[in-house]
């Protein structure tokens, strides 16, 4: 039968198998984009690009994340209890005590960010603190930590990363395509196969935002899976997530900080009430976690 070890290794082997699957896409898209635009130099350029833009949001993310949620820092004598459940959970992992804040916000909910676990952020709402008992509160802390301890900060800006060049290179071709002319096509001999080129290239150029779009969602759904089983493995008792991951679930309260840019920190989706297809959640389904959570041994 498996457990949640076993639960946690599957989910770090997905990841690696959709980041290398992301790898493989992203080197065939430039092969191809550098052969139409016969210069290699393209994809070299998107690359540096995109890899500046990232790692600059990288640096200064919890800053902005923390001044768009609304944030306010609170010290151990502002709430002891709270303190005493990050500090004990952080023993326990081996993980250094994160900055603590908490957001004016009903609705219940959480995150997590900062460039290293030296660096990090766990940020809870007053909803969350008032709506939950300690257990609960402890399944949900300790997933943010996990989120912590398993780099997933670090994971993302590598998927952001990867998704910029795939943003630039498609734009680029597009742009390309539509004002620019291919030497290639005046090649004598080669015009049919330049012509069939330049249709596949524009097709990828299309439909590639989305494909690296999909990718950066399912990576960052299985990282939530992760963080599940490695916060019931840090308090060795599942069923104190599971049942806070229910309660955040069923309360309809918005939580009006929330935007796009942040949604996929929250510990579930902040915005209530909005349908959206399974391809494109940042989370994994509330139902599925919780069976996760309560099908696993400990």
């Amino acid at each position: 039968m498996p457990t949640l070890y076993t639960h946690k290794d599957s989910n770090i082997r997905k990841t690696w198998i959709l980041i290398s699957i992301f790898l493989v896409f992203i080197i065939g898209l430039g092969w191809l984009f550098s052969y139409q635009f016969e210069s290699p130099i393209i994809l070299v350029v998107a690359v540096i690009f995109s890899s500046l833009m990232s790692f600059t949001s990288y640096w200064y993310s919890d800053k902005i994340v923390l001044k768009m949620s609304k944030a306010k820092k609170i010290e151990k004598q502002d709430n002891p209890e709270l303190y005493r459940l990050v500090e004990n959970l952080c023993i326990t992992a081996g993980l250094p005590l994160p900055r603590i804040y908490i957001i004016d916000e009903i609705a219940p909910n959480a995150f997590a960010t900062g460039r290293n676990a030296e660096h990090a952020v766990v940020a809870v709402t007053k909803g969350l603190l008032e709506k939950l008992d300690r257990s609960e509160l402890e399944g949900v802390l300790a997933h943010e930590l996990s989120h912590i301890g398993n780099r997933d900060i670090l994971l993302q800006t590598v998927v952001v990363i990867l998704v910029g060049m795939v943003v630039l290179l498609s734009d680029w071709f597009v742009r390309w395509s539509v004002f620019g002319r291919s030497r290639r096509s005046n090649n004598q001999g080669g015009g049919q196969f330049a012509g069939i080129m330049i249709l596949i290239g524009f097709a990828l150029a299309i439909l590639s935002p989305l494909i690296a779009a999909l990718i950066q969602l399912s990576i960052s759904r299985k990282r939530e899976f992760l963080a599940d089983a490695s916060g019931a493995l840090l308090t060795r008792y599942p069923e104190g997530l599971a049942s806070a991951l229910e309660k955040i679930s069923a309360d309809q309260t918005p939580l009006k900080v929330a935007n796009k840019a942040t949604a996929h920190l929250y510990i579930n989706n902040p915005f209530k009430g909005k349908k959206v297809s399974r391809l494109f959640m940042t989370h994994p389904p509330i139902e599925k976690r919780v069976n996760a959570l309560r099908g696993m041994e400990i």
